[in-house]
């Protein structure tokens, strides 16, 4: 069925494809239950794989990755196809357009995208409403971005409002100080503006912590383009903050695999499979260097189950996926879950953070 639909897709432009895409999803999950039926069975009926993160309770693992859903609109249909939790986002406080079109390309061959959107979002009272409109039954996070016109030194405003906005509709919040697409955005990733970026970020938890008489969990995702030492300052920066995760990573600014490739040389964020490696290591290094002081989101190239394994025994304790989906379709959600369930099954183990546990000895 994914190939038919697939096929009308990607006759259009990207970027329309993907319009169309939340569109028909959205519509889906407005049609009542039996839709929602369909798109779970289209997900391959994922199984349980509960895992313990940040203080909640994960139905599985394997999540998707933000950028799919920008502005809260197919949150129900998403949660049925068996996402053990969704990002959303990123939202930035006000609406704005992004960057101009076209923006979003496909590389075939390489089964990769680049896209340089540049945070385009209908702002966060738009993205509340629709949010609202939601069961949100699953877990549901939510990514945060600062507007373009926002000066990288008056970040910490734009983000603090994100937080406080939706500090009461999500299950945990992400920064996002990683994207490509934003002048200057990834600045926030050096030692002096991550510090004051996450110190004040802290303050305003603790002060809606006590008015919401919750804490919500907050993770930082960071790029795929830092060198090792580069990774070990941000994640004890992360640490020393008393953030709750790290997502590793973003979408790169190198093009590793794709040199020569249609639309290989435009500007933007490469994700897909050539990602891949660079994501990882990323992993890798922060499992090394964080030493089980913070769990660590892998995403970045996982387009199969054998990769999502990758990430768990590199030092991932969730995975998310967006461009091996829009190539392979959900189905792609219940061979990943059913191969994980499969191996812990024939394990000696009840739980998979167990196997995996082990898997990293």
């Amino acid at each position: 069925m994914y190939r038919l639909v697939k096929k009308i897709l990607w006759s259009l432009d990207p970027e329309k494809s993907h319009r169309a895409t939340i569109r028909l999803l959205s519509l889906a999950q407005n049609r009542a239950v039996n839709c929602c039926g369909l798109l779970n069975r289209i997900g391959g009926r994922p199984p349980l794989l509960p895992t313990q993160v940040m203080g909640l309770t994960f139905p599985s693992p394997l999540g998707l990755a933000a950028g799919f859903d920008k502005n809260g609109e197919a949150v129900d249909a998403l949660q049925a196809m068996g996402f053990g939790f969704i990002e959303l986002g990123t939202v930035t406080p006000c609406p704005q357009p992004g960057n101009p079109k076209p923006r979003l390309f496909r590389l075939l061959e390489a089964r990769a995208v680049i896209n340089r959107m540049g945070f385009n979002s209908l702002g966060l009272d738009q993205f509340l409403t629709n949010l609202k409109g939601h069961k949100r039954e699953g877990v549901v996070a939510v990514n945060l971005g600062k507007n373009t016109d926002t000066p990288v030194e008056e970040a910490l405003d734009d983000y603090c409002q994100g937080l406080e906005a939706v500090y009461s509709l999500a299950d945990f919040a992400t920064l996002n100080i990683s994207s490509p697409n934003t002048l200057n955005l990834r600045a926030l990733q050096e030692h002096d503006a991550l510090k004051s970026l996450l110190d004040g970020i802290g303050k305003r938890r603790d002060q809606l912590q006590e008015s919401h008489n919750r804490r919500l969990p907050i993770a930082v995702k960071i790029a795929p383009d830092l060198d090792h030492s580069a990774i070990r300052d941000v994640a004890e920066e992360v640490v020393a903050s008393g953030m709750d995760a790290i997502i590793a990573t973003n979408t790169t600014v190198a093009r590793p695999q794709v040199e020569g490739l249609p639309h290989a040389g435009e500007t933007g964020g490469l994700s897909g499979k050539p990602l891949k490696p660079l994501a990882l290591q990323t992993v890798r290094t922060l499992y090394q260097t964080l030493d089980g002081r913070l769990p660590i989101i892998g995403v970045g190239g996982i387009q199969s189950a054998d990769d999502a394994w990758e990430f768990l025994k590199a030092g991932a304790d969730l995975v998310q996926i967006y461009t091996g989906m829009l190539y392979q379709g959900p189905g792609l959600i219940g061979t990943i879950t059913h191969e994980l369930k499969r191996r812990v099954v024939e394990s000696d183990h009840d739980f998979l953070a167990d196997l995996v546990a082990e898997a990293r000895k």
